[in-house]
């Protein structure tokens, strides 16, 4: 089956600005994808530049996804391996737009083998029950916002905090006593303390009953996660310090995390996701599918992914319900309350609405 014509798209989607300890999103800067072949079948694919996290921004993702345009022009899309390595000898990094690339390789895969993506990944149906994630803001508003979470039917809500140990300190317990006991709560810092900062807010925090919390620390302070974590009485997951399989060998033989995060933006798509879930399997370290503000096309793709993983235990699958003003979606995966529900499509069984794409910067090869 070869690959005869790929578009490219600037899938900006509106929000309501979203804040992290790393800055404020007012788009989703987002990047979709069409493979098509000389089989009648087309392949999508979608990723979100996030690039204060993995140091891609729409732009340069539109602009690589042209050069892999034209690699892949005319190849074997079935020659997954082949294709995906083509791309990695033309260019390290750029696992954002990697990942678009890859989630089109296998929406064409399954598609020719007659199954939903899942069921190509020998996965079979599990409930999928995702968080909700409430960005940085003053304790009270964070705390008024959990306690509309808990009245709209969440069971689980992630709190965004990474500033000065007193405020967020402050602002989980404000939503603690708010949402009362039966609520799950998690934690993710984008690597916004310091050693000292950690040490402090996860001790005080682990009153608050929390699950677990992510990426306290920046990346390059890894070699301090395995002291963090006999210190903290909250279990640790590891964000971005995790990239690829190696980063959780590495990781996890150091004895530095409890959890491990998933993202395709990462991970560069499916085929390394894979791998480091292997890793993580084999070592007992249970994952979470996570993401940046993709649509819920990409969404419906991670759905599947989780879906196939067993070991895959905790899902923060939110990401087009933080703030998207529109939802230019068609098929694809369906909130049920806060639980996903995938379609019985074959593939992916999701894509872009023609009449959104009018309106957006797109480049044919």
């Amino acid at each position: 089956m070869k690959i005869l014509q790929t578009r490219i798209y600037k899938l900006s989607i509106p929000m309501h600005p979203f804040r992290i300890a790393t800055g404020t999103m007012y788009h989703a800067q987002n990047l979709f994808i069409r493979l098509e072949t000389n089989e009648g079948l087309t392949g999508v694919g979608e990723c979100s530049a996030f690039p204060m996290i993995v140091g891609e921004t729409q732009n340069t993702c539109y602009e690589m996804a042209k050069d892999f345009a034209k690699l892949w022009k005319d190849k074997d899309a079935l020659d997954l391996e082949g294709r995906l390595r083509e791309l990695d000898d033309f260019t390290a990094f750029n696992t954002t737009v990697k990942s678009a690339f890859d989630m089109a390789l296998y929406d064409l895969a399954s598609q020719h083998a007659g199954l939903p993506l899942f069921q190509y990944l020998k996965g079979n149906r599990k409930t999928l029950e995702t968080d909700l994630t409430i960005g940085i803001d003053d304790p009270e508003k964070m705390a008024a916002k959990a306690v509309e979470f808990k009245t709209r039917g969440v069971r689980i809500i992630k709190i965004k905090l990474g500033k000065d140990a007193k405020t967020d300190c402050l602002r989980v317990q404000k939503i603690r006593e708010a949402v009362g006991d039966s609520i799950r709560l998690r934690l993710d810092a984008n690597q916004g303390w310091d050693f000292e900062t950690s040490k402090e807010v996860l001790v005080k925090m682990g009153a608050w009953d929390i699950e677990f919390c992510e990426q306290p620390m920046r990346q390059f302070n890894d070699r301090l996660l395995p002291g963090l974590r006999k210190i903290s009485p909250i279990k640790i997951m590891a964000d971005e310090s995790v990239f690829n399989h190696h980063d959780a060998e590495r990781l996890i033989e150091a004895g530095a995390c409890d959890y491990i995060n998933i993202k395709f933006s990462k991970s560069g798509g499916i085929a390394e996701a894979l791998k480091i879930n292997q890793v993580c399997a084999s070592n007992s370290v249970p994952c979470m599918m996570g993401g940046m503000l993709e649509s819920r096309l990409a969404l419906t793709a991670f759905a599947h992914y989780a879906m196939s993983q067993t070991n895959i235990q905790f899902y923060d699958m939110d990401t087009c319900l933080l703030g998207h003003r529109v939802d230019p979606v068609r098929g694809g995966v369906q909130f049920n309350g806060f639980f996903l529900e995938l379609p019985e499509s074959i593939g992916i069984g999701a894509d872009i609405d023609d009449k959104y794409l009018e309106g957006c910067e797109q480049y044919i090869i």
